[in-house]
């Protein structure tokens, strides 16, 4: 079994969606949802396959703007 905390890395997408999910303006919500992927990733070299795969055709994945 990894040293990944799932329990741990749930709390903090959960956590960033309870502080920062209700700001309005789609830029700030895309961000709420990068930061919350990121969070429930259990390394950045997984997010970035992560974003890899959903970008592969014509998607892009939009990283967002900090509230």
């Amino acid at each position: 079994m990894s040293e990944w905390n799932k329990a741990g890395q749930i709390t903090k997408a959960l956590t960033i969606a309870k502080q920062y999910g209700q700001i309005d303006g789609s830029h700030h919500k895309a961000w709420v949802i990068d930061q919350m992927v990121r969070a429930l990733m259990p390394t950045a070299g997984a997010y970035e396959l992560w974003r890899q795969m959903y970008e592969n055709g014509e998607r892009t994945w939009d990283e967002g703007i900090a509230p």
